[in-house]
């Protein structure tokens, strides 16, 4: 397929090469024009000739809907934009109808695999009609990993950023668990090594998991994390999930109580923040040139071995 991909960041310039492996065409634009395949949006629809055309947003929520507009302006009766960020649910509905009015079909997709997904693919939640989605489906195929995991047409318009929604929220609470364990085990004097201990645990444990790995990698760049401040962002996704589980009366004490722990690494340095910190750090990765590497660190287990 042909495909135009706005904003080439640490996931957008990753998602790029992976998709350009599997053969597809991706017009890359990003307003660095050092990594962009386009000087603007119109140069990137241009050189669009599939029909439907097919254009990607990977852009923060604060702006993405000044993007599809103006995307969505240099489209035409059965075009596609699909957001690929992680935006409110709530705007995608009210953000589809306003396309419609256009003649462009829209998706959500929530996308997980940070800068590992270039390697062993992404996970991806979409929303909307199945009739966009089946037209999309050999890009969506190209994203995930091998196998039967990772994909899912989660409903319609909204679906797929209300499942990443939740799909955030329950890392926010797996994170400080590992977190809180790791700073209880470092004030046990008897305990005398932890970042061993905690990798005890990667195999035949039933607390294993991809992200138990990545503490494990961060413990070994810095065993006492002594290199960090305990303090953890929140990117929005956790409050967001909070707010919906009040608005649905569905009780989220762990992860509210995750996302109210970030809260308070603000105010007080936290050893556990320095966890939470590390272990968000290792799957940010780095950027070089449009294309970030997640450098010499686990890859995620296995589907179906992790916990």
């Amino acid at each position: 397929m042909e495909m135009g991909l706005v904003g080439l960041g640490r996931m957008g310039g990753n998602m790029r090469e992976r998709l350009r492996k599997a053969g597809h065409t991706i017009v890359g634009y990003d307003t660095n024009q050092d990594i962009s395949d386009a000087k603007d949006l119109a140069d990137m629809v241009g050189q669009l000739s599939d029909s439907p055309r097919v254009v990607w947003v990977m852009v923060p929520d604060k702006v993405v809907d000044g993007v599809i507009d103006d995307v969505a302006d240099l489209l035409g009766e059965g075009d596609i934009i699909i957001d690929g960020g992680n935006s409110r649910w709530t705007h995608d509905g009210p953000r589809a109808e306003r396309l419609a009015e256009k003649g462009v079909d829209y998706l959500d997709c929530g996308v997980s695999g940070g800068v590992w997904g270039i390697k062993n693919g992404y996970a991806l939640m979409i929303g909307g009609k199945e009739e966009a989605v089946a037209k999309v489906r050999p890009i969506f195929d190209s994203l995930k990993p091998e196998g039967d995991f990772g994909y899912v047409h989660a409903g319609d318009h909204g679906a797929g950023h209300f499942a990443k929604m939740v799909h955030n929220g329950i890392e926010y609470a797996i994170m400080q668990a590992y977190a809180e364990g790791w700073e209880l085990l470092e004030a046990a004097g008897h305990v005398t090594s932890v970042r061993e201990t905690f990798n005890s645990w990667r195999e035949g444990s039933v607390i294993k998991s991809w992200l138990l790995d990545l503490a494990v990698a961060a413990l070994d760049e810095d065993e006492h994390l002594d290199k960090l401040r305990g303090y953890a962002d929140d990117s929005g996704e956790g409050r967001w999930t909070v707010e919906a589980a009040i608005d649905l009366g569905v009780a989220v004490p762990t992860i509210t109580d995750a996302l109210f722990a970030r809260f308070v690494s603000r105010q007080d340095e936290s050893p556990a923040m320095k966890m939470v910190a590390a272990m968000r750090n290792q799957f940010g990765g780095h950027a070089v040139h449009g294309v970030v590497e997640p450098g010499d660190k686990p890859a995620p287990p296995e589907q179906g071995k992790s916990a």
